[in-house]
């Protein structure tokens, strides 16, 4: 399906190009689309360097493993292939606890992390399991408590209340996450995207070469078994958890200065989900590798040969992120985004959806840099405090860039087909979309 999308975006973006001669646009999109996937990925792999080394402390001290042990029954429903404690179901955890708290930065990189693990468990090399479509779907819904960057929109724009779509955006992932997850369940067995069978000589596919790998020239610290805690490590660890707790209560009651969320106009428990989200990277990059220290492990040693991995992923990505980027590019410096959304303004209006949100719409499985400049213009157009305005907040916290997502997962394994996972993200995303409008109308 990505062939046929791909091939789609240019070919559109060139015949709309050529009635329109807007040629030179379209030259100009690709060529910047180009230099951004670039950028984009390089820009990866001082946080992708970071994360990955503490995601190899959680997993050589046993942590990964014991948060999926931890939450086996719910998750062997949802990922039946994967076994029970396999270190793929902590990695996944991770990264929906990160999105959900609004931490790209870490989600991304444990999300490649995961990832990388499910292709261990894949039969097919090059073609996506069900596992990988249904954690793209998650993905791809997103549930968000907070959603940080749109409040910031809102709030640099004069809102008197930047945090009323809080509420409404965490409705909306709940309606984009559940519909991406029935379809991609329901979809998984139709003839078009069945997984091919598999001989029974077949090899179970290896992870992509990486610091753990014998083709790296400096070979990694081999990992060893962690020591028990013994009860002084316990109450050193209790009392860390204390500390950080105390630095969120005074960040409930006392938000920072140039926070989103205000003593006076938030309620209290958003004041807390506000604070939770400001220490809990602190914590992880503080906790992980204490725990790591005190269960016996080299920790520098350790993290070192994890952020390793971070650079060789970041670029491996390039290629697959310079074929997606550049296709939108091309259809946007054609104009196919302003046709499409002159072409569907009457039926939308039919249905009351409001024109003014379709932009926003067909940009936001594609670019979440285009998004974000659709909606602050939004914004600056109808006021801040606008019913339009608040739609196109919980709108855009409420999926994700569907094709980014899928372009750097998939890409840094090399996956080539992706099966349903496309189809299961735009549906997640057009629920999103009218889940938005839906709620904002009911709670307006």
């Amino acid at each position: 399906m990505l062939n046929g999308i791909w091939l789609g975006l240019l070919t559109v973006a060139a015949l709309m190009a050529g009635v329109t001669g807007r040629l030179g646009g379209m030259t100009d999109g690709a060529i910047q689309a180009a230099n951004a996937a670039v950028t984009v990925s390089l820009g990866l792999i001082g946080i992708m360097a970071l994360w990955l080394g503490i995601l190899r402390l959680a997993e050589q001290s046993g942590l990964v493993t014991s948060l999926a042990r931890l939450l086996t029954p719910l998750l062997s429903r949802l990922f039946p292939e994967i076994p029970p404690g396999h270190p793929a179901l902590g990695s996944m955890v991770l990264n929906i606890a990160a999105n959900a708290l609004g931490l790209t930065n870490a989600a991304t990189p444990m999300g490649l992390r995961a990832m990388r693990d499910l292709q261990g468990l894949n039969p097919h090399p090059d073609t996506a399991s069900n596992a990988m479509c249904t954690f793209l779907a998650i993905n791809t819904g997103s549930v968000q408590l907070i959603p940080v960057t749109a409040i910031a929109v809102l709030a640099a724009n004069g809102s008197k209340n930047p945090t009323w779509i809080v509420g409404t955006t965490l409705l909306a992932t709940l309606c984009s996450s559940a519909t991406g997850l029935v379809v991609v369940k329901l979809t998984q067995g139709l003839p078009w995207f069945r997984l091919p069978h598999r001989s029974s000589q077949a090899p179970v596919a290896a992870p992509p070469p990486g610091p753990d790998s014998a083709e790296t020239p400096e070979a990694s610290p081999p990992p060893s078994s962690p020591r028990p805690l013994g009860w002084p490590s316990r109450i050193g660890l209790v009392l860390l958890v204390l500390c950080f707790i105390g630095f969120g209560v005074q960040a409930t009651m006392h938000p920072p200065a140039g926070s989103e969320v205000s003593v006076q106009t938030a309620p209290l428990g958003l004041r807390a989900l506000n604070a939770l989200s400001l220490i809990a990277l602190p914590f992880l990059l503080v906790a992980i590798p204490v725990y790591a220290a005190l269960r016996g492990l080299a920790v520098h040693e350790q993290f070192v040969a994890g952020a390793k991995e971070g650079f060789e992923t970041a670029i491996r990505i390039i290629p697959y992120l310079v074929a997606m980027l550049v296709a939108i590019g091309c259809l946007r410096g054609a104009g196919g985004i302003e046709a499409f959304t002159r072409m569907l303004e009457p039926l939308l209006n039919s249905v009351g959806y409001p024109p003014e949100l379709v932009p926003m719409t067909l940009l936001r499985p594609l670019t979440g840099s285009g998004t974000l400049a659709a909606f602050t213009d939004l914004v600056k157009a109808n006021g801040a405090d606008s019913l339009l305005a608040r739609m196109g907040g919980t709108l855009f916290g409420s999926t994700e860039t569907t094709f980014y997502v899928i372009a750097v997962y998939f890409g840094s394994i090399g996956i080539r087909l992706t099966r349903h996972a496309v189809l299961a993200g735009l549906a997640a995303d057009l629920a999103g979309a009218i889940a938005a409008v839906a709620v904002c109308r009911a709670m307006a």
